[in-house]
């Protein structure tokens, strides 16, 4: 599902493209109430012109979203691309060689069309084992480094553990923890901006 805020698109240079799992599509809550439709207020109460793309389908693997992206690409030629990928890999046990070849994969379309990349991890439960999640988490950190990315280790650190951000299910975050959240993303999100805003004075 495609969310386009209720903002004047002057550009394209403009548009952020989010491409993510159920942890970015607001599963469990009111869209309204998700951290990318609270990001977009961030943007507005800012005073940043960008309008975000939400691209995100719960149940998504590296798989999925990667045969989604080029259309993606092409119909909304963002200026930046938000990955937020690899959990349902991850709890499906799937091949980590595969899920890094996918994700490599999304940054090299987004590059090729001259978008910045900023590339989100997440956390698996415990009882995966330390030695398929530290291998799963340093996929993301292979990926910042060799691509030279923004990345956020974990979009869930500081709330995963903590019930009462949780929802039942103690996988998805609940809406008391979305500003949480954004605040994370936030950090990682607004140097990008910045730094495309000052290249094209």
């Amino acid at each position: 599902m495609f969310f386009v805020a209720n903002l004047a698109l002057s550009a394209f240079a403009d548009t952020i493209l989010i491409v993510g799992d159920s942890l970015s599509a607001a599963y469990g809550m009111p869209v309204e109430k998700g951290w990318v439709r609270l990001l977009q207020r961030r943007l507005a109460d800012d005073e940043y012109p960008h309008t975000i793309v939400n691209a995100s389908v719960s149940g998504d693997t590296t798989a999925n979203a990667l045969n989604r992206l080029p259309q993606a690409m092409t119909r909304h030629q963002p200026a930046i691309v938000v990955l937020e990928l690899g959990g349902n890999d991850g709890l499906r046990g799937l091949s980590l060689a595969e899920m890094k070849r996918n994700l490599a994969a999304m940054i090299e379309i987004a590059r090729q069309q001259d978008a910045e990349v900023l590339l989100i991890g997440v956390q698996l439960p415990p009882n995966y084992g330390p030695r398929y999640t530290e291998a799963f988490q340093a996929v993301y950190h292979d990926l910042a480094q060799e691509y030279g990315l923004s990345l956020l280790p974990s979009l869930v650190d500081g709330v995963g553990t903590r019930t009462d951000l949780m929802q039942a299910d103690g996988i998805h975050p609940n809406s008391e923890a979305q500003p949480l959240i954004v605040a994370r993303v936030w950090e990682q999100l607004r140097p990008l901006i910045d730094g495309i805003e000052r290249q094209a004075r």
